[in-house]
């Protein structure tokens, strides 16, 4: 059997579900917006390639290693993006959250928060996860303030850890969250998500 098992994520204004090919004309258009492909540090799916990106990230979750899902906005039902556990450890009870990007018009609305406090709980609640990490390119700023404002805490940088599409050598940054800081990251998170907005 596969760990962790299959499961859909429900909250507010975010569901998350299993990655499938029923997604992938809305994860086209949801890439589109803002040109997301064309960020060089980073290793999101340009148009054309999103149909065998999503059988890719299938095959991997046949085998194991992740758990893909897509990012559902309840409000209109459609998805705006893609998120994943990955670097699965089934033995250790560890895993990563990452290989996540959402449409332009997604990001900064509370939604990434709103995820990452479900697939949190459900790493450390359900899975009884020891750790969860997160990993990103060095140079994007973006994504490493958004990892530590999770209260996500840097382990250390991978230095020349991967090469990019364009042939550069990315140094990976790696943050985590261990089980016990999980009560005052969830903490943080529900403030974050229900404090009043200006």
């Amino acid at each position: 059997m596969l760990w962790p098992e299959t499961v859909v994520l429900n909250g507010a204004i975010a569901s998350l579900e299993l990655l499938s090919q029923n997604h992938c004309a809305a994860l086209i258009e949801a890439v589109k917006d803002g040109d997301l492909h064309q960020l060089w540090y980073t290793s999101v799916p340009t148009p054309e390639s999103m149909h065998a990106y999503i059988e890719q990230k299938l095959a991997m979750r046949q085998q194991g290693a992740t758990m893909p899902f897509a990012v559902i906005d309840r409000q209109t039902g459609q998805p705006v993006g893609v998120t994943t556990y990955l670097n699965i450890d089934a033995g250790v009870r560890r895993l990563e959250i990452g290989a996540t990007w959402y449409r332009r018009s997604a990001q900064r609305s509370g939604l990434n928060t709103e995820c990452k406090l479900l697939l949190l709980a459900h790493a450390f609640e359900t899975l009884e996860c020891v750790a969860v990490e997160f990993r990103t390119h060095f140079f994007n700023h973006q994504s490493r303030a958004a990892i530590e404002r999770l209260g996500a805490k840097l382990d250390g940088v991978l230095r020349n850890h991967m090469r990019m599409r364009d042939g550069t050598l990315r140094d990976t940054c790696v943050y985590s969250i261990i089980a016990g800081e999980w009560p005052t990251v969830r903490s943080h998170l529900k403030w974050q998500i229900e404090r009043p907005r200006p």
